[in-house]
């Protein structure tokens, strides 16, 4: 579909959320062969396909291991690795409390104390048993179950940012619901502009606009999937350590990155950490930066060496 002289997009709607790319050539054949490798992709690691590779080892738990393709093997090595850090937010296992709640998924009701501390008994990141010789992950006790839906869609838009760089495309964007990754930028403009979305707005209500170049911008927010309950507002950032959403002084995190995978994994570990804590963790990760969007509408951002921020709502207070 042509939007304007230069621009085509093109959509589906795969993983459960609409999936957008731009690119500056009427290529309905890449635009085709993208599409494909996201289902390949979704395929191999989605737990809501009974085929997949997640699936196969999410069934066996507490009975064997299974063995999976190098990149799943990888992809899991890489949740297990920041689920074990200190203190983590990011937990692969925490599949059981996911299904608990519901959020987003018709859940329209707090569980049981009991109910969350059974589920939370099966969560524990130190039973996936990785074993790489044999490519093999073991889940140690019965109803364990991995989800890797916080960093799949993260490594999908970085495979997809390679096919286009191989397929010699040098002005590209591929936006998986949440996570945006970029090729170049629009030609002679400095960058791509991506629209940093007001908390519990209409869905074209923005904050501001992100300015980015061969960037990815990845923003997870308590607005995205929630139910409200006796003017208790429920969340789908789950905090494992307690079982319920996480509750801080945040509304949303963007992370601004080369790899869409590590704007996954940070935008949770930046959530558990806060704005304090979060800006002294990506001090020393000049290539990691952050936007911090608080309850009391500020926006904070760690630095901006590899994009620019333009604020548009005058009812939010740019801190730098």
């Amino acid at each position: 579909m042509l939007t304007d002289a230069r621009v085509y997009a093109y959509s589906a709607v795969l993983m459960g959320s609409p999936i957008l790319l731009k690119l500056f050539e009427d290529n309905q054949t890449l635009a085709a062969q993208v599409f494909r490798l996201i289902k390949q992709q979704e395929n191999l690691f989605t737990v809501n396909r009974a085929a997949s590779e997640v699936m196969a080892v999410n069934d066996a738990a507490g009975q064997h291991p299974v063995v999976v393709s190098q990149p799943v093997f990888d992809l899991i090595a890489c949740a297990h690795a920041v689920s074990l850090l200190p203190d983590s937010l990011f937990n692969l296992a925490i599949g059981p409390l996911v299904k608990c709640w519901k959020i987003g998924f018709q859940g329209h009701s707090v569980p049981s104390e009991t109910d969350l501390k059974m589920r939370m008994a099966l969560t524990n990141p130190h039973d996936v048993i990785l074993d790489a010789a044999s490519r093999s992950v073991m889940l140690a006790r019965p109803g364990m179950e991995i989800d890797l839906g916080a960093i799949a869609k993260g490594y999908i838009a970085d495979v997809v940012q390679a096919f286009l760089r191989q397929q010699q495309v040098s002005n590209a964007l591929i936006n998986l619901g949440g996570n945006v990754q970029t090729v170049g930028a629009p030609p002679e403009e400095a960058g791509w502009a991506i629209g940093l979305k007001k908390p519990f707005g209409e869905a074209d209500e923005l904050i501001g606009v992100i300015g980015v170049n061969n960037r990815s911008v990845v923003t997870s927010g308590v607005y995205e999937r929630y139910f409200e309950l006796d003017g208790i507002c429920y969340h789908h950032i789950l905090n494992p350590h307690s079982g319920y959403p996480l509750d801080t002084e945040l509304m949303s995190v963007t992370v601004i990155s080369e790899r869409s995978l590590d704007g996954d994994i940070y935008t949770t570990l930046l959530y558990g950490l806060g704005v304090e804590k979060g800006m002294a963790c990506l001090a020393d990760k000049p290539g990691i930066e952050a936007i911090f969007v608080t309850r009391d509408r500020q926006v904070i951002c760690s630095s901006q060496r590899h994009f620019l921020f333009q604020l548009l709502d005058t009812g939010y207070r740019l801190v730098h």
